[in-house]
């Protein structure tokens, strides 16, 4: 109950933020649109038992894909939304075991970050940005089970037809990187770092389990809306 209320909790600021940031694309005129492309690398932590301590897994490596809008207030702060194709998972590996047999699992989202931007610079420029994120499962994917009992109980299956996972997503997003502008087209470097606070257990299987995700990707804008 508790952790129920408390996700609670979590989505209500977040979907205020979310409003907050819908009513301001509303009010700036300048807009670049344009791609974002590069790899994330993702991990869980998870509580199998409530008298279990912690674990962590090991990091999935995959491709990510965005659709980008941006919108500035100002020549040194703006606002961004991404429509994001990412996968996350964990590599969980029996470490008793002499072969080290590893389970992994993946999901596919469609994410829906949003920021608030600043930037330092002309040309050249450096920014960071901060923001929440929405998102919907796809797919969910048991790429390889090799194990089913250890000394820690393993994470179970989410790729099944009876395994039900959990399918919205939020969480919270910082990033940072530098620009290059071309006249109206923009080359941009980026990390960033994600948490998400969702549990993908939707049957009360696991007592918790959360991820973190790493992003470096390479994105092109093309300003299509000029300041009046």
């Amino acid at each position: 109950m508790w952790h129920l209320k408390n996700e609670s909790n979590h989505m209500k600021k977040i979907l205020l933020v979310f409003l907050m940031f819908s009513l301001a694309f509303e009010a700036f005129p300048q807009t670049s649109v344009g791609f974002r492309a590069g790899y994330t690398s993702s991990s869980y932590s998870y509580q199998p038992a409530a008298n279990f301590r912690s674990q962590s897994t090991e990091s999935v490596v995959r491709p990510t894909f965005a659709l980008v809008v941006e919108h500035f207030t100002s020549k040194n702060a703006g606002i961004e939304m991404n429509l994001q194709w990412i996968t996350l998972g964990f590599r969980q590996i029996n470490e008793n075991a002499v072969t080290l047999p590893e389970n992994r699992t993946e999901f596919d989202y469609l994410k829906v970050p949003f920021f608030a931007s600043f930037y330092a610079g002309r040309s050249g420029r450096f920014q960071i940005k901060i923001g929440p994120h929405l998102g919907f499962l796809v797919n969910a994917r048991d790429v390889q089970r090799e194990f089913t009992s250890a000394a820690t109980p393993e994470i179970p299956t989410y790729g099944g037809p009876e395994d039900r996972p959990n399918r919205f997503m939020y969480g919270l997003n910082a990033g940072a990187g530098i620009s290059k502008l071309f006249g109206k087209s923009t080359l941009a470097v980026e990390f960033r770092f994600a948490y998400d606070f969702t549990n993908p257990e939707g049957q009360d299987r696991i007592f918790d389990m959360n991820s973190t995700n790493l992003e470096l990707s390479l994105a092109y804008l093309f300003r299509v809306r000029e300041n009046p």
